[in-house]
């Protein structure tokens, strides 16, 4: 008989959602669903973790060790014991250390899961034996360092205060397809308010069409949109300029710079009508409880922190951070206070580590002397949790490193990916339905805890366990080596002055929600002076050689469409897929067909291009070929195309990703993985 049972979802988005996950045998999970009594889920989740039994029951689970037997990428294989395997990884490990330091270790991983002791064991196992760090520069880094440039940390108005909002911003996302649970809080504001939605994207995604007002700026020209609104809101005295004076910085000259700031002077640059960006600003300085919520997307770009920044300056304009339903979110990463000195093995990393950045995956296995910082060659990596082979910029790049045969790579999967076919040893690992986790979110406040629901298929092994085991071969000392994932957790709850893990699996969620004056920043913004920056330190946040912009406007640092590279390209995730996770399942495939690059009608007709035509998209880093759709979603001058496919979607396994630069973002680094201009023409 079937029974139903809590869980939390482990993929990287901001609601980790709470689960409720029918199980119908030891062995079996059956329909999944949002948490109906959590606040946030409010029973509501994405159709890819709604089909999650296809994924967890798939016949193309790894449930064996393998050991490669033919060329890298070939896909040949042989079945292993654990203990071959692991004991192969320690010896190429040792071995790599012995003749080249340890700091040719690299392990390797991302937000595959978001649990918080199966995510970071691996960087408790590279500060105990000093291999090389990782920089975690893939996601959000972008965005918060230009959130925490004016705030000075993390947080903001808690989402499910959206209910009490009479106008909504959806900046820079696409949230029906990202993060649906916010949506139905926005659909409920809508019922019971009557408040008005406006969405501010370059195409007309679906959140989009449900908008009551849609703004379509060039990519990367957000900044400036959102300063020509505040130049509106200081000209018609819709500032607020006893909670400037209060709780700003440089409220006067930051009026005086915005004199010239005007609709006009950014619809040249955005190519959004001046009249529409003058409706916006008096909407938004008119409607006092106004709440933006920015999207990670629009960070995507090489001035993207600037412009995250000259966004989260417009309720610091306003002053709508003082009403319920007002201020604005872009994470609330900063509302969890675990202490993950025990997690991470903290007390053992050294000051002389390497820390390498993951977005230059590419430049560092080829050898790129300043990404190696004078260290030795990358000899030996464990990956898990990501697909780097897919989802990294610079794509070429990373096929050809990833591609050394000098180079011994393990890694720890569920699915056969691209990065796994290039692997001397790969390790079946679990579903988050199959191990013990802790998770916070960027989305929302609660701490959640899940247990594993089912026994694994196969042989297939948990992060934590293998992680412990490889420690064990390789000499590592550390407590949480000794302990079960459970015990990790207990741990890091005791440490962190949460409740016990008992407690917390009883509640079945714990709210790190601060109270509404922290939540909203009235206590005062994290600075020493308690006030918002509107002319940010930039330096002080990584941008040592000064070069971004001391006010909010437009940093013209893009990758412009110039006579060469006519077309403007970005890169959104697709409904169906979360990165490269759910490209396996069918129905994500039926939904998603083929990748594809969205041109609006007039610019496929220029290019004598008609739908479903197979087209190359190029430019300096690379070309791909996609099928063209035709379509109005996208500007003239703009190109789309959604997804992270895998590479056997393509004729040359090479996916759009390879036309994307890793150049390091300013200020601290990041991928612009929307900042790209491409030629188009019919293959």
């Amino acid at each position: 008989m079937s029974e139903i049972k809590n869980s939390v979802c482990p993929h990287d988005c901001p609601s980790a959602c709470a689960l409720e996950v029918e199980v119908l045998d030891d062995h079996t999970i059956g329909t999944v669903r949002g948490a109906k009594d959590n606040d946030y889920t409010l029973g509501v989740i994405c159709s890819k973790v709604a089909n999650y039994a296809q994924r967890t029951h798939h016949p193309d689970r790894l449930t064996t060790p393998l050991k490669r037997t033919g060329p890298k990428g070939s896909g040949e294989f042989t079945q292993i014991s654990w203990d071959e395997a692991l004991d192969t990884v320690a010896k190429a490990f040792k071995q790599a250390t012995d003749e080249f330091g340890s700091q040719s270790v690299w392990p390797f991983h991302y937000g595959g899961t978001m649990g918080k002791v199966q995510r970071y064991g691996l960087v408790r196992l590279a500060n105990c034996l000093h291999y090389s760090g990782m920089e975690e520069t893939i996601c959000t880094h972008i965005a918060y360092a230009g959130w925490e440039a004016g705030a000075g940390s993390v947080r903001g108005t808690d989402a499910r205060d959206v209910k009490h909002s009479d106008l909504i911003i959806i900046w820079g996302c696409n949230a029906v397809a990202t993060q649906i649970n916010f949506m139905k809080h926005v659909s409920r504001a809508q019922r019971e308010n009557d408040a008005k939605l406006v969405v501010i994207d370059p195409s007309r995604t679906g959140t989009a069409k449900k908008a009551d007002l849609h703004l379509a700026p060039k990519p990367g020209t957000d900044g400036a949109l959102a300063t020509a609104m505040m130049q509106v809101l200081f000209a018609e005295n819709l500032a607020d300029h006893i909670y400037l004076e209060q709780y700003t910085d440089q409220p006067k000259e930051l009026e005086a710079q915005l004199k010239d700031k005007t609709p006009e002077w950014a619809e040249a640059i955005t190519g959004v009508a001046a009249e529409d960006i003058r409706k916006l600003a008096r909407l938004y300085g008119q409607t006092p409880k106004s709440f933006i919520r920015l999207g990670i997307g629009f960070s995507r770009s090489r001035n993207g922190a600037h412009n995250v920044h000259a966004v989260s300056c417009l309720p610091a304009v306003t002053g709508a951070w003082q009403h319920l339903g007002g201020g604005a979110l872009l994470g609330s990463s900063g509302m969890f206070h675990l202490d993950k000195n025990h997690l991470e093995g903290l007390d053992q990393r050294r000051d002389d580590s390497r820390w390498l950045d993951m977005c230059r995956v590419g430049a560092i296995l080829t050898g790129n002397e300043t990404d190696l910082q004078g260290g030795p060659p990358v000899k030996a990596m464990l990956i898990q949790n990501t697909n780097p082979m897919a989802v990294t910029p610079d794509l070429r790049r990373v096929h050809e490193g990833f591609a050394r045969d000098d180079l011994f790579l393990c890694v720890h999967e569920q699915f056969m990916t691209e990065t796994a076919k290039m692997a001397d040893i790969v390790l079946p690992a679990t579903t988050f339905v199959e191990h013990d986790d802790l998770y916070t979110s960027y989305g929302h406040t609660y701490l959640q805890t899940s247990k594993a629901l089912i026994k694994p298929p196969g042989e297939a092994r948990c992060n934590h366990d293998v992680i412990c085991a490889l420690a064990k071969r390789l000499g590592a000392n550390h407590p949480a080596f000794e302990q079960t994932a459970e015990q990790v957790m207990e741990q890091t709850m005791a440490d962190s002055n949460y409740p016990n893990l008992a407690q917390l699996q009883t509640d079945k969620w714990h709210d790190s929600k601060g109270s509404y004056e922290h939540m909203n920043y009235l206590e005062g913004f994290d600075w020493p002076d308690k006030k918002f920056r509107f002319k940010p330190d930039w330096h002080a946040a990584g941008d040592t050689e000064k070069h971004m912009p001391a006010w909010p406007g437009h940093w013209d640092e893009i990758f412009a469409a110039n006579e060469e590279h006519p077309f403007r390209l970005t890169t959104p995730p697709a409904r169906r897929f979360l990165n490269s996770t759910f490209t396996e399942l069918p129905h994500s495939l039926k939904y998603e067909k083929q990748p594809c690059v969205h041109i609006h009608p007039q610019d496929a007709a220029a290019q004598n291009i008609s739908e479903g035509q197979l087209v190359i998209l190029g430019n300096t880093q690379d070309q791909v070929q996609l099928h063209a759709t035709l379509s109005e979603r996208v500007n003239v001058g703009a190109l789309e195309a959604r997804g992270v496919w895998p590479g056997s979607a393509f004729n040359d396994g090479l996916s759009i990703n390879s036309l994307i630069s890793a150049e390091s973002v300013r200020p601290a680094g990041g991928a612009a993985f929307h900042d790209c201009a491409v030629w188009l023409k019919p293959a």
